[in-house]
């Protein structure tokens, strides 16, 4: 199977649980009443849903995308970028156009990535291993969002256009995951909101998930971009504070979506590349 093959089954299998919804509310609106007129259509709509899970899980079980390699870096998760000069003056202004269909390819393997990640969590309950094409599959998606979000709206530091693709590229951006041996069979009841609240609260803002208006990370980019706009040049301490916050959020939410065990450091690392271990 090519790597595009499995590209548009998870997009197939996205496309059919986001469906489950639909469909129900569709048929809730124009049953009749009586619960025996819900019956078959949302029996059906419940077989969409499973033939979409079933589907995303198949897929994302064949590993073309290469499970993360242990980084040379002091947590498991690698996070690297690096600004491609020359930049445009100009470009950055439409770049979330020429983004879209990379946004909307996404938005179903984001959904994808859910279902991949729910289905780890059962498998990491019985075997306390995260199943590697699984594992692999959702490295290639935060790897694909990285280098769109690096082109086009988390740091607008390079003009090249991002590849569709799982596998890390010839890219400014990288983004690997180490993968776990093993995994707390009972850490993914607690891990991704109990433990995680105190990164979740330096998150926010980081984000502005409170307040648009006090998201340090869009300021840093519309500051970036207007000295891009009237200098040509990107400021080197802005990039470095830029990938240093998304780093710090990537190795958050790994961690809150099960992929190991190592809790992330309160440390903001500055600049394009990993801290040595």
């Amino acid at each position: 199977m090519s790597e595009r093959t499995k590209i548009v089954l998870l997009i197939l299998g996205a496309v059919l649980v986001a469906a489950f919804p639909a469909g129900v509310f569709v048929t809730m609106k124009a049953a009749q009443p009586g619960a025996h007129a819900l019956g078959a259509p949302v029996g059906f709509a419940g077989l969409v849903l499973v033939v979409g899970w079933v589907i995303i899980v198949l897929a994302g079980n064949v590993p073309l995308a290469e499970a993360g390699e242990i980084p040379p870096a002091s947590t498991p998760v690698s996070l690297r970028a690096r600004i491609d000069e020359p930049l445009s003056r100009w470009l950055w202004l439409v770049k979330w156009f020429l983004a879209l269909p990379h946004a909307v390819v996404l938005a179903f393997l984001w959904i994808a990535f859910v279902v991949l990640t729910v289905s780890a969590f059962f498998a990491i309950l019985i075997t306390e291993r995260y199943p590697p094409a699984l594992f692999a599959t959702n490295v290639g998606i935060l790897r694909w969002s990285w280098r769109v979000g690096l082109y086009a709206y988390t740091a607008i530091a390079t003009d090249r256009y991002p590849p569709f693709s799982l596998r890390d590229a010839d890219y400014p951006a990288h983004l690997d995951v180490a993968y776990p041996d093993r995994v707390s069979r009972w850490l993914p009841f607690v891990k991704w909101w109990l433990l995680a609240i105190p990164h979740y609260i330096i998150i926010a803002a980081f984000t502005g998930a409170a307040n648009t208006a006090g998201n340090l990370n869009l300021w840093l980019v519309l500051f970036a971009a207007v000295a891009l706009l009237f200098t040509g040049r990107y400021p080197r301490g802005m990039f470095d504070l830029i990938v240093g916050t998304h780093r710090w959020i990537y190795r958050v939410f790994t961690y809150a979506c099960l992929m190991h065990d190592a809790y992330p450091p309160f440390r903001l690392d500055l600049g394009g590349e990993e801290p040595a271990a």
